[in-house]
């Protein structure tokens, strides 16, 4: 190609090819020679183009080239490709874009209009012969001609009304199921229709039976079927009558004034000329029929119930009627005897009865002091065991309440699992320590003795409205007339007035009521007397309390731990063996413990309350130090607290078992004299110390005593303890060692736990002490060694894992049968292989998509660019004319002031 400027080389190029020539003069060719050649003139021309723009030809490189292999794709034109893409989108997408607030419209859709090859003379002729094939299609079956031949060529007018096809004369003819013979179907369906007159004289069985015939037999039978289905419902009739008038004289027998009558007038009745003869009937069946009869007549028929109340209607009742109690209570307090404004005079004109001179006068709150309300409310389903098992006068008040409560959906829900909780709790009083008998949660008969009494004669009666306490302080002034018995009563009374359903800051308030209730734990079992009967009444209601609010709930019992860690951090900072630190905790602490175990699910791996909880009470089982018995009651309180936390997950809490065989060696005379001569590894700095020595129990005056239940509430505010209490937490200490053996008994390390206890338990000398301590403690002894025995029979010693030869890895070519090319992803499984391909095409199918979106969306942005581009300028135009418009008249009008001036300076005026 020559060199220069592209127009130069332009103008080379074309020369060279012989299109720039101008044409001459010549005769014009013919119009298929011409054809030929534009066509050859637009190759050469693009022949050219190729060759002044080399970057119209994209071509991709290839990583490894083949010879002889054809890449679909390897070349492309760009330019090319884009004028193509804008051409296409300009036909389709343009015109979208162009008509997308059109609406309406009319289209041509005559033969022929859009076609602009046909002239108007080709479009009318053929609209004419359409139309006049549409016109002759209808004739077919016109049937107002005079005559129209119709099957076989028979007019329709020499047809009856349709007499001889067959059809069935009634509605009750339903033989063979409404459905006609195949021969009358073949010969009047569409299939013959002969001549009435032919010959009728042949009836030889061979021949064909013409129309008429079949049609005849047709009616004959089918009035035969008409005919016997009328005389069986004549005789169905006359059989329903008969059996009428039978019962008739059957039911004047069995209710004759006569309630017996006897045989001879049944005799008589049956054989009268006014009556049927009926057959002699048993007195006794007549008398089971009778009886039968009237229980049927009175039989009460189901009367419609109530609708099922929401929660919200239930809680709404529950505090009306409770406000309703509150009234009457106050009235009677004042001498008000009349009637309640909230019955709306319904007992108005009822007189109270009068007594008698017989009266014992047990009726002084009569009934409508309860009427259903009273101190029972609340109690059924809610509160302790033992408060369930109140006096008869408490029964005989939750009667009445019985009907609202079962209405109260979230309360008894929230009760039944309170109770199923309190039932599997163990009491927090005397009763903790005991871990024998099987049942480490029971409740002991001391407990269940203790009777709630509802209010009345000499106690004080008891308010039905409260308000909800937002401190403690303001709980205290609630309830300080109170009973102790009568607290979860209040308490069920504040949560059924301030339900969640009925005002909105109730929630508020009985969150503030769950802090209220777990300081009133603490306040209750604090020393010096704590009441573990209130306690054990007032969880039900915590645990509702907490279950309803999980968050703010477990936030409260976090914060409480919170500070019991810090108090024990405080009394490990001022000595462990100081005698007036503080560091095991007190009753309080310990029912706060327990009852945190009761509430919260103590089996979850990891819990925003349990979980602080253990590791709390691990601490003062690992950090305090032993200095007297109170502190070996609170450890072994401690244990027993973990007993219960670990009982379902049975997690390994050394720990406890470490203090529980320390409480042995304290109290329990032994053969041992120093902490080296103790087997195993356990940890006892306080053995045979100056301040655990008065701690072992002596001999002479124990030799008659016997292990008890241990009062740990008295050993943790009493400080007079005597030898029985030793023997007693020695007892303990021997229970939580067995019932820790046999959550224990599974674990792998069973023997390296319980090998040294076993060890320990040996050396004890219990010979000179009662009968029943050494049976309790050789039985514990047996026990040990049994379930070690076991353990080690089941233990087995370390293998190596047994496990398939690890083939020699082959590093031998995979070559594929289907295809050489190993750069190409092959998967062995079929339909994992044919998924990936599937993902893969899916995926460039949306590469493609999104870019064919952006060169659309690119598209339609230059077209409206380029049309305001183009509103701009006409605008501009137009206001351009506007101020020429305007300037120009300007113009004018100073050129005409400027000639009225001149002409005022030439006539003289100014």
């Amino acid at each position: 190609m020559a060199k220069g400027s592209q127009l130069f080389q332009l103008k080379s190029a074309l020369s060279q090819a012989g299109i720039s020539k101008t044409q001459n003069g010549k005769k014009r060719k013919r119009s298929h020679s011409i054809d030929q050649d534009k066509i050859k003139k637009a190759a050469k021309l693009q022949e050219i183009h190729k060759k002044l723009n080399p970057f119209d030809v994209k071509v991709t490189k290839l990583k490894h080239d083949v010879g002889g292999r054809k890449i679909k794709g390897s070349k492309g034109q760009p330019a090319q490709s884009k004028q193509a893409g804008i051409q296409q989108r300009e036909m389709t997408l343009l015109r979208e874009f162009q008509d997308r607030g059109r609406v309406g419209g009319v289209v041509d859709r005559r033969f022929g209009e859009n076609d602009p090859s046909m002239s108007i003379e080709e479009r009318m002729l053929e609209r004419f012969t359409k139309e006049r094939q549409r016109a002759s299609k209808g004739t077919i079956f016109n049937l107002e001609g005079e005559e129209q031949l119709t099957h076989y060529g028979q007019s329709l007018s020499n047809l009856d009304d349709f007499d001889d096809v067959g059809l069935p004369m009634d509605e009750d003819e339903d033989d063979d199921q409404g459905q006609l013979d195949r021969d009358i179907v073949g010969s009047a369906h569409f299939g013959g229709f002969g001549d009435k007159d032919e010959d009728e004289t042949d009836h030889n069985s061979d021949r064909k039976k013409s129309k008429a015939e079949v049609m005849a037999e047709v009616i004959a039978k089918s009035k035969e079927h008409k005919a016997r289905r009328q005389l069986e419902k004549v005789q169905e009739e006359s059989m329903r009558h008969q059996l009428d008038e039978d019962f008739d004289s059957l039911r004047s027998l069995l209710f004759a004034p006569d309630a017996q009558p006897t045989d001879n007038n049944v005799a008589a009745l049956g054989s009268s000329g006014n009556q049927p003869d009926i057959p002699s009937v048993d007195i006794d069946e007549q008398m089971d029929y009778d009886r039968q009869v009237r229980e049927l007549a009175f039989d009460q028929r189901a009367q419609p119930k109530d609708r099922t109340k929401t929660e919200d209607e239930l809680a709404l009742e529950e505090k009306e009627a409770l406000e309703k109690a509150e009234r009457q209570r106050r009235r009677r307090m004042l001498g008000d005897d009349g009637e309640d404004s909230d019955d709306g005079g319904k007992n108005h004109g009822k007189r109270k009865r009068e007594r008698g001179g017989d009266d014992l006068e047990d009726d002084f709150l009569g009934d409508e002091l309860w009427e259903g309300i009273g101190s029972g409310l609340g109690e059924v389903g809610i509160n302790d065991q033992a408060v369930a098992e109140g006096d008869s006068e408490e029964e005989d008040e939750n009667e009445g309440v019985d009907e609202d409560e079962d209405e109260d959906e979230e309360t008894d829900d929230e009760d039944e699992n309170s109770e199923a909780e309190e039932g599997n709790e163990s009491n927090f009083g005397s009763e903790a320590g005991s871990v024998s008998g099987g049942n480490f949660h029971e409740i002991t008969t001391s407990q269940k003795s203790a009777k709630l009494k509802p209010p009345g004669g000499s106690r004080h009666e008891l308010p039905f409205t409260f308000p909800c306490p937002e401190s403690h302080e303001e709980f205290l002034e609630i309830i300080g007339e109170t009973d102790d018995t009568d607290v979860p009563i209040v308490v069920q009374r504040i949560r059924t007035l301030h339900h969640p359903s009925l005002s909105p800051g109730n929630k508020v308030k009985l969150q503030n009521l769950a802090s209220v209730l777990v300081d009133h734990v603490l306040y209750i079992t604090s020393p010096p007397a704590p009441r573990s009967t209130l306690l054990n009444s007032i969880i039900p209601h915590l645990f509702a309390l907490c279950r309803s609010y999980p968050i703010e709930s477990a936030g409260i019992f976090v914060e409480k731990l919170s500070l019991m860690h810090k108090n024990l951090e405080r009394g490990l900072s001022r000595g462990v063996l100081e005698l007036g630190t503080r560091t095991w905790p007190g009753s309080a602490e310990l029912s706060f413990l327990r009852t945190t175990g009761v509430i919260w699910s103590s089996s979850d791996m990891s819990h925003p309350v349990i979980s602080p909880a253990r590791l709390l009470m691990g601490a003062y089982l690992g950090l305090c130090r032993v200095r007297s018995l109170t502190d070996i009651t609170s450890g072994l309180f401690l244990s027993s607290i973990f007993l219960q936390y670990e009982e379902l997950s049975k997690r390994l809490v050394p720990e406890a078992i470490n203090f529980s065989i320390n409480a042995v060696l304290h109290l329990a005379p032994s053969s041992l004299k120093n902490v080296a001569s103790i087997p195993g590894s356990f940890p006892s700095p306080d053995f045979r110390s100056d301040l655990c020595a008065p701690l072992a129990i002596d001999i002479k005056k124990s030799k008659h005593l016997d292990f008890r239940t241990p009062n740990l509430y008295r050993l943790l505010t009493d400080d007079n303890h005597q030898e029985q209490d030793k023997l007693d937490l020695l007892g303990l200490a021997f229970r939580l060692l067995d019932r820790f053996s046999e959550m224990y008994k599974s674990l792998d390390g069973f023997i390296e736990l319980y090998q040294p206890v076993l060890d320990i338990l040996r050396k004890i000398d219990v010979t000179k002490l009662s009968e029943g301590v050494r049976m309790q403690a050789s039985s514990l002894q047996d026990r040990l060694t049994r379930l070690l025995k076991f353990s080690r029979q089941a233990r087995r010693p370390l293998l190596l894992q047994a496990h398939k030869p690890i083939p020699i890895p082959t590093y031998i070519p995979k070559f594929e049968s289907r295809s050489s090319s190993y750069l190409r992803r092959h998967d062995p499984d079929h339909e994992r292989n044919e998924a990936s391909k599937l993902r893969y095409q899916l995926k460039q199918e949306k590469k493609g998509a999104i870019r064919e979106l952006r060169k659309d969306a690119k598209f339609l942005a230059a077209v409206e660019h380029k049309q305001q581009t183009e509103k701009d300028r006409a605008y501009k135009e137009h206001m351009n004319k506007a101020f020429s418009s305007l300037e120009g008249e300007r113009a004018e009008q100073k050129a005409m002031d400027r000639e009225k001036a001149k002409e005022k300076r030439r006539s003289g005026r100014k």
